[in-house]
């Protein structure tokens, strides 16, 4: 991997990372009810494909932070389950960049929304509403999807302003 290619994705993880333990965002970014400002780079893969494993790797070292000092609440397990849903959603987002409704990327934005919904809200309901699954999903999912359609729509705008600077382009 050429070394300007791998600058930018360590500097993805890395503000990934920074965003989720700004004091005043940490308090919001882990947990049932949550916005995850960082998730907003999830939107990266619209203009920059190698930025699904910066984002991926940021979430995961944010995690697996967040679990071994205690501000994660759902420990471990967000370090595999947390991780999955951004890499795939990262992914998706990439995948579905060119199927536009007037020229905006809906389906790419709405892929973080969607598998952080089903996967986080399915960890939040197993660790917090195990004796009630179904309602715990449809709860924290919901929950999880509102902090995730807000940083959706301030990474697309984010995204957009950073595709007119080229920082992106090989």
């Amino acid at each position: 991997m050429e070394m300007k290619r791998f600058s930018r994705i360590a500097m993805i993880a890395a503000i990934y990372t920074a965003i989720c333990f700004v004091p005043a965002l940490s308090m919001i970014a882990f947990g049932s009810v949550q916005v995850r400002i960082a998730e907003a780079l999830t939107m990266l893969p619209l203009i920059y494909k190698p930025s699904i494993i910066g984002v991926t790797l940021g979430c995961f070292i944010t995690n697996l932070l967040g679990a071994v000092t205690g501000v994660n609440p759902t420990g471990m397990l967000d370090s595999v389950l947390g991780t999955s849903a951004t890499l795939m959603a990262a992914y998706f987002t990439w995948k579905f960049r060119d199927r536009k409704i007037k020229g905006i990327p809906v389906l790419s934005m709405l892929m973080p929304v969607v598998f952080n919904f089903v996967i986080v809200g399915a960890e939040l309901a197993y660790l917090f509403m195990p004796d009630n699954f179904f309602a715990g999903l449809l709860i924290n999912g919901a929950s999880v999807a509102l902090g995730e359609i807000i940083d959706v729509i301030f990474g697309y705008a984010l995204v957009m302003q950073l595709d007119k600077t080229n920082i992106f382009k090989e």
